[in-house]
């Protein structure tokens, strides 16, 4: 059995907080990985669209928060700190405070059920960065197994699609297709990880959950050259083939209400939605659903507790 940890990094994406930070954050995101130029200030549009700002930061920190409070009520009090590869605050400054405090072990919780270099790698080798900085102080990173089939992840994810499927009228939610949505990511990166496997189970666990045999997934959120291959079928590609005029779009690949779920969904695909005469229902993500809370929870507690 691995020592038991003392110290909790949840490690997020990041958002900018406000206009003039919008710029710089997708300077970050792509670090020398090419973006058509067309594409970026396609970005920095729906930015702006959306108040010039991200609710990333924000919504991670209250998920921190309802993570420290259910800890709490456990009677389990352990360091938690928040950081993020793209913006302020950063995991490195995030580990840097835990060391400081005397942490020695440290469970490293990313936020993304499903995994890929995009997804997953990429944030290891930040912390990994961050702890090459930190020299002989750096803790030791332990990471927790994949929870993208956890019964928690499935039950709040559930509790979500059933609120939006209540959102609509009787006729049209015996209708509706459900239609999960994932960031798209290059295929020659998929093929190199689980990521569709993971998110094929997580899909067909909530499915099951809802007593839904048929449903499909579709991906949104393409960023990268045209000239490359990516993951399909596009969610708008869905909504205006779909075989019927209701559908309920569930985010199974973000974990909050952010920018690519609020612009990329609720205004580009709603769009379309409406263009192909088809009325949606975006369920919530899974954000601070206590079952998710829980969940996160309950991972940490087995790594720091005897």
């Amino acid at each position: 059995m691995s020592p038991k940890c003392d110290a909790v990094l949840i490690a997020g994406f990041g958002g900018p907080t406000r206009a003039d930070e919008v710029r710089p954050f997708l300077d970050n995101v792509l670090r020398g990985r090419p973006m058509p130029r067309e594409r970026y200030e396609e970005v920095v549009h729906h930015y702006e669209v959306l108040g010039g700002k991200s609710p990333y930061n924000e919504l991670t920190m209250r998920q921190a928060e309802a993570v420290r409070e259910s800890l709490r009520a456990k009677n389990i009090e352990v360091p938690i700190s928040v950081g993020m590869r793209n913006w302020k605050p950063y995991i490195g400054n995030a580990l840097r405070d835990l060391a400081d405090a005397g942490a020695r072990r440290v469970l490293g919780f990313i936020m993304a059920a499903h995994r890929s270099e995009a997804s997953w790698e990429r944030y290891q080798a930040t912390i990994e960065e961050a702890r090459d900085a930190l020299g002989s102080s750096a803790p030791t990173i332990e990471y927790p197994a994949p929870w993208h089939n956890h019964p928690l992840f499935i039950a709040a994810t559930a509790s979500r699609v059933r609120d939006a499927y209540a959102r609509l009228d009787a006729a049209a939610r015996s209708r509706a297709r459900l239609v999960f949505t994932a960031h798209s990511i290059p295929v020659a990166m998929a093929e190199n990880s689980k990521y569709v496997e993971q998110l094929t189970e997580s899909a067909r666990l909530v499915a099951n959950e809802l007593g839904v045999a048929s449903w499909s997934l579709a991906y949104q959120s393409r960023s990268g050259s045209p000239r490359d291959r990516w993951l399909e079928p596009a969610i708008g590609d869905v909504l205006h083939n779909l075989d019927s005029d209701a559908a309920v779009v569930v985010p199974i690949g973000f974990n909050c209400d952010h920018v690519e779920v609020l612009y990329d969904l609720d205004v580009e695909a709603a769009q379309i939605a409406r263009d192909a005469g088809v009325t949606m229902e975006r369920a919530q993500t899974v954000g601070d659903h206590p079952q998710f809370i829980e969940m996160i929870a309950s991972i940490v507690s087995a790594h720091v507790t005897n």
